[in-house]
């Protein structure tokens, strides 16, 4: 779709059981994005975030602190094709 944008971010930290999955949809369903979010078996969370690319950007401006509980570390972020499907937010 036309003017949209896709980003994958992993995000390293003390970033499980401290309902940064909940929080990240939240905060996802706030801007209008679509995507999905999860913990990784390394102790990592996982998103992909489509939708407006100002929107994108916040959620990955958002995900560099997270909610009050999280100590993120470090947030890598890599771009990738939309795929335009308009699915919503999901935890996985």
């Amino acid at each position: 779709m036309a003017n949209e944008e896709r980003a994958r971010v992993l995000v390293s930290g003390r970033v499980q059981g401290v309902s940064f999955r909940d929080a990240t949809r939240t905060q996802a369903e706030q801007l209008g994005l679509n995507g999905w979010v999860r913990n990784t078996e390394d102790g990592r969370v996982e998103a992909v975030f489509e939708g407006e690319p100002d929107a994108v950007r916040q959620m990955v401006e958002w995900c560099e602190s997270g909610p009050s509980s999280a100590d993120v570390e470090n947030v890598s972020v890599e771009n990738e094709t939309p795929s335009g499907d308009p699915s919503g937010f999901e935890v996985r």
